[in-house]
Order: C-alpha cells, then structure tokens, then sequence
C-alpha cells in the first residue's frame, strides 16, 4: 500500500517543498516492518551548499583564532590529566592509600583514634588532610614516579617471565618498592607531625590542660602510625631479597633523620635558616660546585661542610636530604631490580633528585603567589624565596632570629611583604625551571615510550602550577 503527501515548511528562510512517500511492507501475518519514510527536496542541495560554505568560513577563522592564540599564549598542561594518564599507563594509583590498605585492620584502627583529634589543633590533623587530598597541591605520587622510571627504562631480557607483570609492563618487585617509597615517605610525614611538649612551668601549653592532653594523645597516634609504617616497609623491603637495593633505601632513611639536625632550630624543632654569608669568596666557590652524593657510592653521607648561608646550595642541601635523596635512590634502585646498566641507573637518580627537587621549588613559591597572606597562614623559614631574599637583604635576619624560641614569634606579614618586594620570588622560579629543565635533559637518555611521554607530561604539567 503506498500513499503520498506534501509538505512546505521554512529553514533558514528557505522554502523547502518534501514529496513524502509511506509505504508499509507486510511479509508475513505476523511481521510488519516500521514505516519507510523517503524525503525528496527540490532545494535542498543549494541550502546543502550554502551550509557547507558557511562552516568552511567559520572553519577558517577559528583556526586562524586557535593560531593567534598559540602564539600569545602558549597551552596549559593539566596536572590531574597528566597523573591520571600516567596512572593509566602503569595501572598505580597515585597514593598507597588504595582500598586494600583502608580496608586493613591496623589502618582502620588508626583512622577510628584519629577521629578524637578532630577539632584539635595538632598538626597530625593537617597531615593527614595532606595525605588523603591528592590534587595539585600535593605530590604522594612518589610510587607512580618509580614505576613509570621502571618502565620507561625497560629491564634486562634476563629477567623471567614468572618476576614480569606483563600487564604493567614492570616487575613484581619494581611495584613492591614502589609501594615501599610511598611508605617510607609517608611515615616521615607523619612523624614531622609530632608535637615536642615542653615539661616546663613557663610552657605555654599547661599540663593540666585539655590542650596538652590533646597534643599527648595525638603524639601517640602520629608516633605509632609513622613507626607502624616503616616497619612495614623496612619487612617489604627485606622481601625483595637484594641487599644493595636494601642498603640504598635505608641509606635514604638515614638522610631524613640528618635532614633534622641541620642548622638551627627552634624548641619545636622548626627549621631557621642560617645567617647569610657576605662579601666571602670562598662561599662563591662552592656555590659554583654541585651539591649532591658521591657518584661512585651514593649510600655514602653527604658532605654539608661549608655551605649553610649561601641560599641555593643551602636549599638544595636541605631537599635533597629531606625528599630527593628517597625518590632519586628509589629510582636507581627500581632500575637496580630491572638488571639495567650502571649508567642507567645513575640518570635515574638524577631524573628523581632534579624532579623531587623542581617540585619542592614550587611547593616554596606558592604562598607568595598572592600579593597577601591569608590569615593563619604561614611558609617555611628555609624555603626558597625567604633564602634568596635573605641574601638581598640581610637585615631581614633581625625579624627571624625571633623564632629562636618559636617560629610563632615571627611576624610572617612582614617577611611576605619584603620577599614580594624582592627578587627572591623570580629566583625561586628561575630554580624551578632549572631542575625541571635538568630533569626533561636526563629523560633524552631513556627510550621513547608512553612511560616517558607521561613523565614528560607531569614535569610540563608542573611548570604551569
């Protein structure tokens, strides 16, 4: 059966006449095809045409927009699209904070006392706020970064396929120790959280006082958790039976407890820098020479003799003992499981000291982003604008040496205000720049792979926090 109707309607102002047919097919009793409808258009191939050339224009001139734009400003990198690519990659999350580690007794148990702190104010609290937030404002990434070394690298065809996990494109072990530096660092993160009491009748914190109860009660939660975490990793770094990967880490666990007794401190064991050296060409010297472990033994401790007060080699000290130390020997050492050469394995402690290092760079810029500092809001005495600023102007000092007895008696408005009127700021990003730009050059002596792309990725994603 087939019927016919007309239809004049508008588009765009065109009139547009549609012969419709509709035709029903019935090839069975109980089978009826849908209606077939054909539309037939007089002027549809002119408004078909028309169309065509109004998109091509409009084409063009956003392409020609989008180029404009390219050259004035160039585009952001993503920081959670670059962790999240490189998770994909890899198949890691981004901290060891995974279901299978919430889900254990002892973590439950932690997270079930932790709950009483709230509306303290231990700094156990803000740690873990730290550690549970991963966006771009932290960087517990440190196990992704061992495995996308790991498999950026490859490893030696001697390996067995029973040690390979194919589906990663790394080893079984390789995945342990990446587990292991998340571990490690996270325990030192929480033990930095401890609070140091003061026994005395002049403390500010009376013994007798909610406030100090609170305080003990939340030192116990911080010390037994950063101890139950390292002893954690120290019986999963045994288990990868190789004694000089063993040797390596612990190496680096020995350069966080020196981290903590370099220069001075104050009664709760806060940082203070050192005082600037001046007119002293010695210190130029060795300012000129890179700071760093011994190439042919990097288990060996570093020398820090001579350069306290001179701001960048001071910095770079106290980073690569406090983060960089872990992260670059965790990547030799995961290069190290893999069978790789020992050249490889020294480019691979470079990548991880020079990344730790750019990312310490712009944590230390960040609160002097803004041109003023929110309330109870504070940045540490030792990061790298206050040192370079010290540098420039010395009489800043004064207001630091308050904080011999407590940072808390440091007017931090005032040092804010003087460091974005000096140059310590574009110093500190000139630092960033210059350990990212050390770390893209030590990824040209690694294959080209997606591993390296997504390492690639996050250093670039970095640069535009």
């Amino acid at each position: 059966m087939h019927s016919s109707k007309v239809f004049c309607f508008h588009i765009n102002k065109l009139p547009l006449v549609c012969y419709v047919w509709q035709r029903r097919i019935i090839s069975s009793p109980h089978s009826i095809c849908n209606d077939v409808i054909l539309v037939k258009s007089e002027s549809f191939n002119h408004y078909r045409q028309q169309r065509q050339q109004q998109r091509i224009a409009s084409s063009s001139a956003q392409h020609t927009s989008n180029n404009n734009n390219a050259k004035s400003t160039p585009p952001k990198h993503d920081w959670n699209r670059a962790v999240s690519e490189a998770e994909r990659i890899v198949g890691y999350p981004t901290s060891f904070l995974s279901l299978r580690w919430l889900l254990s007794d002892e973590i439950a148990n932690v997270a079930l006392h932790l709950r009483k702190l709230v509306g303290s104010t231990h700094p156990l609290l803000k740690t873990a706020k730290h550690l549970l937030y991963n966006g771009k404002n932290t960087m517990q990434a440190w196990g992704l970064i061992v495995l996308l070394v790991s498999k950026a690298a490859g490893h030696s065809p001697n390996i067995s396929d029973m040690e390979q996990d194919k589906s990663a494109g790394v080893l079984h072990t390789q995945r342990g120790l990446a587990e292991i530096t998340e571990m490690i660092r996270i325990s030192h993160l929480v033990h930095n959280s401890l609070v140091n009491l003061q026994k005395k009748k002049n403390s500010s914190i009376p013994e007798d006082s909610p406030t100090f109860e609170d305080m003990t009660f939340g030192n116990k939660i911080g010390l037994l958790t950063g101890d139950y975490l390292l002893g954690h990793a120290s019986y999963e770094l045994a288990n990868l039976r190789n004694q000089e990967v063993v040797e390596l880490i612990a190496s680096a666990i020995r350069d966080f407890s020196e981290s903590e007794f370099i220069g001075e401190r104050d009664q709760q064991n806060n940082p203070l820098p050192s005082k600037p050296e001046t007119n002293n060409i010695s210190a130029r010297n060795i300012g000129a020479n890179n700071i760093d472990f011994d190439e042919s033994d990097c288990a060996r401790p570093l020398n820090i003799s001579k350069v306290m007060g001179i701001p960048e080699k001071e910095w770079e000290c106290r980073n690569i003992l406090n983060a960089g130390s872990l992260l670059g020997k965790s990547c030799k050492a995961t290069l190290k499981l893999a069978g790789q050469s020992e050249e490889m394995q020294r480019q691979a402690y470079l990548f991880g000291k020079h990344l730790s290092l750019a990312w310490q760079a712009c944590l230390d810029a960040e609160p002097f982003q803004a041109t003023t500092l929110p309330m109870d809001c504070t940045f540490s005495l030792v990061s790298a604008p206050v040192l370079f600023h010290l540098e420039y102007d010395p009489n800043l000092y004064d207001e630091i040496e308050k904080g011999k007895i407590s940072i808390e008696n440091v007017d931090y408005i005032k040092i804010h205000k003087a460091i974005l009127q000096g140059p310590g700021l574009k110093k500190t990003k000139q630092l960033q720049r210059k350990h990212t730009t050390a770390a893209m050059r030590v990824l040209e002596n690694f294959p080209p792979t997606d591993a390296r792309t997504a390492l690639e990725n996050i250093i670039l994603a970095m640069q535009d926090l």
